[in-house]
């Protein structure tokens, strides 16, 4: 039998850019929105309507690190 234990396994390996997602042109996924929404209420800004769902993913990064979110 395989050894499928994750002892070897890059966790950063999953991680794609948003610019190569094959849906990043979507519209967000609701959690991304409602996530977007409480990191810009607590940033005190306002989140634009139109976001595609790699440019939210990109603006939640940005919250989060101005906010102390997240990773």
């Amino acid at each position: 039998m395989a050894d499928r234990s994750n002892e070897n396994v890059n966790p950063d390996a999953a991680v794609k850019d948003p610019d190569d997602w094959v849906t990043g042109d979507e519209p967000p996924t609701a959690a991304q929105e409602s996530y977007l929404h409480t990191l810009a209420r607590e940033a005190g800004e306002e989140v634009p309507d139109g976001l595609t769902k790699a440019e939210a993913s990109r603006r939640i990064d940005e919250l989060q690190a101005e906010t102390g979110r997240g990773r």
